[in-house]
């Protein structure tokens, strides 16, 4: 398993400090530093403030998902699928939480509302060319690999 050192402040009173929820979990859990019960209705959205800003790296990402047990019992998922928090930002990491079921839900304060998961990645250096080279898939596109 691979550990680094990420540095983090807290913006408000009673930000919870991100855990995992096992040895192993990829993802550790965000908590909601709201000072009342926020509601998100069917088919809202609301914007979580966890009270964190954190220093990510260079060269890795924060990568913001649903939980799976938010997501699935109760319609709740980040409203943007999966939130980017780039190595640059120092602002306060906020959950765009979506309401996707038919129930309203009630957020209370320290409610585990995402997971964030770091991961690295690559920056390209975009290069136009004339022609790509072939592949036997081709250039065919949505649900085309497998067919017979």
């Amino acid at each position: 398993m691979n550990r680094f050192k990420l540095d983090f402040k807290k913006l408000r009173d009673g930000a919870i400090t991100p855990t995992y929820g096992s040895e192993y979990a990829a993802g550790a859990d965000l908590y909601a530093c709201i000072d009342e019960t926020l509601t998100i209705n069917p088919g809202q959205t609301q914007f979580i403030p966890t009270g964190l800003a954190m220093s990510i790296p260079e060269g890795l990402v924060g990568l913001i998902y649903a939980r799976s047990g938010m997501a699935c019992k109760h319609g709740l998922a980040p409203a943007n699928k999966v939130g980017v928090i780039d190595s640059d930002y120092r602002g306060e990491i906020i959950v765009a939480l979506h309401n996707h079921s038919d129930q309203p839900f009630d957020v209370e304060t320290n409610t585990r509302v995402a997971q964030i998961v770091f991961a690295p990645y690559y920056c390209a250096e975009f290069s136009q060319v004339d022609q790509l080279d072939d592949t036997v898939r081709g250039d065919g596109g949505f649900g085309s690999t497998g067919r017979k």
